[in-house]
């Protein structure tokens, strides 16, 4: 009596990807605006996320530096404690 999960997370994900297709062509199907109007409003859309990810990207690389910074000053500090240490033991 195994019950064989290994193709339940992949599935759902294409299950959530056909509904999320499938609804975003029915939404413009149906939709009350013009084909024009419609691709002007996708493409305001995509601009505005293509922004949106620019701006993360450039957080994250920002985040990035910080991070490296902050290991570099505390891989510093640690050698000049290790060194003084060292020094106080010979001394």
């Amino acid at each position: 009596m195994s019950k064989d999960d290994s193709g339940g997370a992949g599935s759902i994900l294409l299950a959530f990807l056909l509904g999320a297709v499938s609804g975003a062509a029915f939404a413009l199907l149906y939709a009350p605006a013009t084909g024009r109007e419609t691709r002007e409003f996708l493409g305001e859309k995509a601009r505005e996320g293509r922004d949106m990810a620019n701006e993360v990207a450039q957080k994250g690389r920002q985040a990035i530096a910080q991070g490296r910074e902050t290991l570099s000053t505390a891989i510093d500090r640690g050698r000049e404690a290790y060194q003084q240490a060292r020094s106080r033991e010979n001394a």
